[in-house]
Parts: structure tokens; sequence; C-alpha cells
């Protein structure tokens, strides 16, 4: 599953090359979908009626997010923060990378978890700098290898304190949904539990 600023960069791709254009062609990749009507956009919230405002959209609503994060107090925020629910956009990589820019390790109860609203601040941030390119550099370096903090680092040391990263995967989503995060710079601690799975190196 793509993360929200990469949705966006490939929906103003394709606005750029189809806008104003008669779409005469198209290539499936799912023969299921071949036949299946397409919904309007007058029904679009059947079917998205039950996200949480888009960091990148125009609903964008800070207090809404708060609102639901709070609701959902005694889960991790590593867990809140992909309920696509209770805010829509982040993945894997914000996720991993919010909860070490801020000092939070992912299990951290969302109703122990320090400036909420700063942390939602943050999330936009990040995804409105990334917006443009999709490529979630959330350390300020687009050199190869520089763009993370965390996310898809592990066993490699901390940029920070040298502390080896961990990874662990996320319960309930299968092997696609994983954690990062520094065991120094983000102590278990100050955690409930129950989010993360075995970690590795």
């Amino acid at each position: 599953m793509p993360e929200g600023d990469t949705v966006h960069a490939a929906a103003r791709r394709l606005r750029t090359a189809l806008e104003g254009k008669e779409l005469t062609k198209s290539d499936l990749r799912v023969p299921a979908l071949a036949n299946a009507d397409l919904v309007s956009t007058s029904e679009e919230d059947t079917l998205v009626g039950h996200l949480g405002p888009d960091v990148l959209g125009p609903d964008w609503d800070p207090q809404e997010v708060l609102s639901r994060m709070r609701s959902r107090g005694d889960r991790g925020i590593g867990e809140v923060l992909l309920d696509q629910r209770v805010l829509a956009g982040p993945g894997n990589v914000y996720k991993s990378e919010i909860c070490f820019l801020r000092g939070i390790h992912p299990s951290t109860p969302v109703d122990r978890v320090p400036d909420l609203e700063g942390l939602i601040r943050l999330t936009k941030r990040l995804m409105e700098a990334n917006r443009e390119g999709g490529n979630q550099v959330t350390t300020g370096d687009t050199r190869p290898g520089r763009r993370h903090w965390v996310y898809g680092r592990a066993g490699q040391p901390c940029r920070r304190c040298r502390t080896p990263i961990r990874r662990a995967e996320h319960p309930g989503y299968g092997g696609d949904r994983v954690t990062s995060w520094c065991p120094t710079c983000q102590p278990e601690s100050t955690a409930g539990g129950g989010f993360l799975g075995p970690a590795d190196g």
C-alpha cells in the first residue's frame, strides 16, 4: 500500500496527462476488474466515507484527527498512525519516522503521548514536504541511503546515538507492515506494549 504522498504524486501526473482528454483505451492488470462499473463521483463517499481527514487533502482537519486519536487512547501510537479511519495517508515509513522524530516508542499508548497536536503537525509537515516527489525524505538528505532516520535501516546504527535500529512486523497486517525504531532514542519503558511483535536486529 503506497503512502499518501505517493498517491497524490501519481494522481497529479495522471491529471497532467489526462485532463481535458478522452480516455479511449486502458490496460487493467486485474482481469476481474475489467468489466466492473466505475463508481461515480457522487457515490465516492460509499467507498471512502469512513476514512479520516486526508493529510494532503482539502478535508484536512487537525482537530478532527486529534479527536479521533484521543478516542483510541489505549492503542499504540504506531498502530493509530496507520489507521486510515483516524487520518488518511501515513503508512509504514511515516509511522516509523514520526515516532523517531518525536522520541516516542511506537507502542506508547496514545493517551501517554505528550503533545499529540505537535505530532499531528509534524505528520502534516513531513508529508507536505514530500508531496511533489513522493520519495519520503525525512532527514533532509536526499542522497540514497540517507533519506530516513530508522525506516528500512534494521541493524544499522542510529544516526543520532549509534544504537542498532530494531524492526518488527505489525501483527494483523502480515509481513508488509513493519515498524522500525531506535531502542535508545525511543525507550520502550515509555510504551504500554502490545503493538509490536518479535523484533529482529
